[in-house]
């Protein structure tokens, strides 16, 4: 008899209708309720098409995507208040500005010598990687509040899809290598398919809560919360792919 075929990205799912909108939630708690936190400058190999730890670009070597005017307004004044001792590409970005465009026109952060202009590179004295991570922090301020919404999302994706009668659903999962549109399957790394970034101390949900609250709201969040803290004690997640293998 042949060996029955097991798909090998399975994931636990969690649905519930929003207690104030007319909406249905659907998570991934397979990620949500796993270990994964970001090794950024501690065995990140980056998003290009070979191993680039030595580089410390991270997800970075791209422009990050802008959503709308809001997100550029806001990325904008949080670049003006950073100094140049945070910022190590500073006076790049204000000969040319901040703003640049992909091959498809979409605005982007602009890319400076191969990677986006609010990275520091390995060397500088005020710190290597997002200044303005490195500039929210010395303020007091929470990074995804300077940060473009992409790069805080990351790599929690939100998708939402609105039916014929007004009924939203929105789906939040982890962020995929096909997210990244054909060239993500061109990576050589990409870190929620790796088991070294599984070795978090906190489950995702606990990790990302200020990300989780900002994408779906508090109540939403708590209600998920409550629903992951009864299953845990009733029965043992299901394990990440990324540490099936």
């Amino acid at each position: 008899m042949a060996k029955p075929v097991v798909p090998e990205d399975r994931h636990e799912w969690l649905s519930f209708e929003d207690p104030e909108e007319d909406r249905t939630w659907i998570f991934d708690i397979t990620f949500l309720s796993s270990s994964w936190s970001c090794i950024y400058g501690h065995g990140c190999q980056g998003v290009l098409t070979g191993p680039a730890e030595h580089l410390e670009q991270g997800c970075c070597s791209y422009g990050a995507h802008f959503i709308d005017d809001e997100d550029v307004a806001a990325v904008t004044t949080a670049a003006a208040a950073l100094t140049k001792r945070q910022w190590q590409l500073k006076p790049k970005a204000k000969r040319n500005g901040i703003v640049g465009k992909d091959e498809d026109g979409a605005r982007t952060t602009r890319v400076v010598d191969g990677a986006c202009i609010f990275l520091n590179r390995p060397g500088f004295a005020g710190g290597v990687g997002c200044a303005l991570h490195i500039g929210a922090l010395e303020a007091g301020e929470r990074p995804l509040d300077w940060k473009p919404d992409v790069c805080w999302q990351l790599p929690l994706r939100l998708e939402e899809r609105t039916d014929e009668h007004g009924h939203v659903t929105s789906l939040v999962r982890e962020w995929k290598r096909r997210d990244w549109g054909a060239g993500g399957h061109e990576f050589h790394w990409w870190c929620t398919d790796s088991p070294e970034a599984f070795r978090g101390r906190v489950p995702v949900y606990r990790y990302l809560e200020d990300e989780l609250v900002e994408l779906v709201g508090r109540p939403v969040y708590d209600l998920l919360v409550r629903e992951l803290v009864v299953r845990r004690k009733q029965a043992t997640p299901l394990p990440h792919p990324a540490i099936r293998r």
